[in-house]
């Protein structure tokens, strides 16, 4: 498939995301990712602490109670599902498994701030960027400013880490 062998255009690219966002919007309101994703580690916690135990903790009665008739669950593997594909397609999918534990380490704790900072903010990377920031949203310039730094401090860390 000719389509996957090169990048396209990033203008035309920004364009056609644009354009869908816009469409998206209209027709489904804000859209972002880490309320499905939430909603599927809340409802993995059911099914492995019981439905008793998380009824305890306040965010999972008060602000998601977990079901799956939350539709933004079926975009986020459906968004993980289109990656999969086009990496499959372009021939750019690989399996890579970190080496050495102080690799683990980071992913996991970098993993669990950037939850913590999706909870926190209570929106999510993917519609700062595609919601906030096109909307000019000051909101959306704050957070992909921390986003950025933050990306840069832990590639700064993590090469360093690597280096020794």
């Amino acid at each position: 498939m000719d389509l996957f062998k090169k990048t396209l255009d990033p203008i035309i690219a920004l364009a056609i995301i644009a354009l869908l966002d816009v469409f998206l919007f209209v027709i489904v309101g804000a859209w972002t990712v880490g309320g499905g994703e939430t909603m599927i580690a809340g409802l993995v916690a059911k099914y492995v602490l019981g439905a008793k135990t998380l009824a305890r903790i306040p965010f999972w009665t008060l602000v998601f109670t977990p079901t799956w008739a939350y539709w933004k669950i079926y975009i986020s593997l459906g968004m993980g599902f289109g990656a999969f594909v086009a990496a499959v397609l372009s021939k750019e999918f690989y399996w890579r498994v970190p080496r050495h534990l102080s690799e683990w380490v980071m992913i996991t704790i970098g993993g669990l701030l950037m939850g913590i900072g999706i909870r926190l903010s209570f929106v999510c990377n993917v519609s700062t960027f595609f919601g906030l920031t096109p909307e000019m949203n000051l909101g959306g310039y704050l957070a992909v400013s921390g986003i950025v730094a933050g990306a840069w401090v832990g590639s700064l860390i993590y090469k360093k880490v690597l280096e020794a």
